[in-house]
């Protein structure tokens, strides 16, 4: 079953960040995680899941993946802090 997605990794508590999208979040965390997914997020080691969203259709995750590309970094803190106040690694929880 597919659960469209966008999801934030960082390599630290307030690092360097990544926002992708995903229609299957644990499978495309392992490959992060694995480093089998290569480019950006391979390139600077970012494997900790610190955010996430999930929504009902892929239009609706890559129209909030493109909005929160968009956004100042302070404002991708904020609420990843909102979401996650120390930022943890959420991928165990998945």
């Amino acid at each position: 079953m597919k659960e469209p997605c966008i999801y934030i990794l960082t390599n630290k508590p307030l690092g360097t960040l990544y926002i992708g999208v995903s229609s299957n979040l644990i499978q495309r965390i392992a490959q992060h995680q694995q480093g089998t997914f290569k480019g950006f997020s391979h390139k600077y080691n970012l494997k900790q899941l610190v955010y996430y969203e999930q929504f009902d259709c892929m239009d609706d995750a890559i129209y909030r993946e493109k909005q929160l590309k968009n956004w100042h970094r302070q404002w991708k803190v904020n609420l990843i802090t909102e979401f996650n106040p120390q930022w943890q690694d959420l991928s165990d929880c998945l």
